[in-house]
């Protein structure tokens, strides 16, 4: 018999994979997902990457899918599996990242046994994607995965969850390759850009608020272009997948997670217009603090949703209101300072936006460390900027894997929280494995920091001695350098400015992991 006369269901799956340009997969197997591991044997052409937690593997591929503007596959196990990896999932939904999960599950006739891993995938899976299937013979692998494809890759990007009974994998399939359909982006009606148009000549104050696309580096030239023109405000929503920034490009601020704080930077705005963003929002809910962070009089104008085509929708509205020529101001590279003496989170921070090499990408979970960042990186060299989106905490060692499998060539560099970063320590193992060029940079508080000032903002008091031994991580303090090493890769300590300089120089120097505790 020729090959694809015995090709099964799990060969059939890795096929339609590699036809429609999913070549990653980010794995944790299991025993009812061995027949797709054999396939993916079959397959040299796909990239296996192995995370040693699921919550590794779905961050990463969230990581992955930011930076190569395509899905990457992750392959879970059973239900269980799945829930580990929850997290990143709502964390990857939250930044409309495609990515096409492939969950095991036990064979048909074997469900009605209630295995102890048996549960129901769908109802955990719903919750954290946009679109769940459960495959319903080996012939139906091909279609659900090009299906699947299809719904992760639609604008502006989308979970899936392909539920892949054991039984399906096995059986023989028919052969014939599926193939997913690019659906069409929506464009913006002429009519809705007129309006706008007609809102940014009124005079009143106004904010044009960007997400998604809308924060590559042409897009925001453009909406640059408009603001200038018009005399709106630019800012870009608080939480975004990805910022293409630095020297070059346009400076654009963020809104401010505290609440006060964005409350104070929104104040007077008559007009949002909104541009692939939501109207912002805080957190959480605050005693006496508003849940909307805008005006209550504040007028929202939508000019495209996240499902559009934003960087169009830009040009037809500088093209409207006169601005595509219109001259801006972009950041300019200038001749950082170097931090010394005592050794702090703006240090760091500091720090990097003095040695990070161009093109770099740089990821943050700093939490309550990296408030300032863009403070001291919006004038560094031209780098992508990806950040916890979602609020799950736990994503910033697995984002910056994926980034670095993504590009190969870049250097990515990761401003950690060290509560945070115990979430997903796991993530180091798989880049020394996959000799990544990632340099974690630790920031040391060894406490909770966010959560202690979150104690106050909800007006509980200071805390006490319960408290504190659930917000510190100092007994015992945890030892960054020692975990590191225990998973292959190199690793140092600083304590003041003048070392962590040294450690970081020399890392952003050569290739591969390497990780930085910064005793702050």
């Amino acid at each position: 018999m020729n090959k694809l006369e015995t090709m099964n269901g799990a060969d059939m799956l890795c096929d339609t994979l590699l036809a429609n340009d999913v070549d990653v997969c980010f794995a944790n197997p299991g025993t009812s997902e061995m027949h797709f591991v054999a396939a993916l044997d079959r397959r040299p052409e796909m990239r296996c990457v192995l995370g040693l937690f699921e919550g590794v593997v779905t961050g990463a591929a969230d990581g992955y899918a930011r930076m190569a503007d395509k899905p990457a596959a992750t392959l879970l196990h059973l239900g269980p599996g799945m829930a580990n990896g929850l997290a990143n999932m709502h964390n990857a939904r939250r930044a409309n990242t495609p990515m096409v999960n492939v969950v095991g599950e036990h064979a048909t006739h074997h469900l009605k046994n209630d295995a102890p891993l048996h549960s129901d995938i769908e109802s955990l899976a719903r919750p954290m994607s946009h679109w769940v299937h459960r495959i319903r013979s080996a012939d139906d692998v091909s279609p659900a995965a090009a299906a699947a494809i299809e719904a992760a890759t639609a604008e502006p990007g989308g979970v899936t969850t392909l539920i892949l009974p054991a039984d399906a994998a096995w059986q023989p399939a028919v052969p014939g390759v599926h193939k997913a359909r690019r659906i069409p982006t929506p464009q913006v009606d002429q009519a809705t850009v007129d309006h706008v148009a007609a809102r940014l000549r009124n005079g009143r104050k106004t904010v044009i608020l960007l997400s998604g696309k809308a924060l590559r580096a042409g897009p925001l030239e453009m909406a640059a272009r408009i603001a200038a023109r018009t005399g709106a405000r630019l800012m870009a929503q608080q939480a975004n997948g990805r910022i293409e920034r630095g020297a070059g490009r346009v400076p654009i601020e963020r809104v401010p997670f505290p609440v006060d704080a964005a409350l104070k930077a929104l104040e007077g705005t008559e007009q949002l217009i909104l541009v692939g963003a939501r109207v912002p929002v805080a957190f959480f809910a605050y005693p006496g603090k508003p849940g909307v962070l805008i005006p209550e009089d504040c007028e929202v104008i939508t000019l495209a949703p996240s499902t559009h085509d934003l960087p169009a929708a830009l040009e037809q509205l500088a093209d409207a209101v006169g601005a595509t020529s219109q001259a801006i101001q972009v950041a300019e590279r200038g001749s950082l300072e170097l931090p010394t003496g005592k050794l702090d989170a703006s240090a760091v921070i500091q720090a990097i936006g003095a040695l990070c090499p161009e093109n770099a990408v740089i990821c943050d979970e700093s939490v309550s460390s990296g408030r300032d960042s863009f403070k001291w990186t919006w004038n560094a060299a031209p780098h992508d900027f990806l950040q916890i989106t979602g609020g799950a905490i736990g994503i910033g060692i697995p984002l910056a894997t994926g980034a670095a499998v993504a590009c190969p060539d870049r250097k990515v560099i990761l401003m950690q929280a060290d509560g945070s970063g115990m979430y997903t320590p796991q993530g180091l193992w798989t880049q020394a494995r996959e000799e990544l060029d990632v340099v974690t940079i630790i920031f040391a508080n060894r406490r909770y920091a966010i959560l202690q000032n979150e104690l106050r903002m909800m007006g509980a008091g200071e805390p006490g001695r319960n408290a504190r031994r659930m917000l510190d991580l100092d007994t015992p303090a945890l030892d960054w350098v020692s975990m590191a090493r225990a998973m292959g890769v190199e690793a140092a300590r600083a304590d003041d400015a003048s070392t962590f300089v040294d450690l970081l120089r020399s890392a952003m120097s050569r290739k591969g992991p390497f990780l930085i505790e910064a005793l702050v």
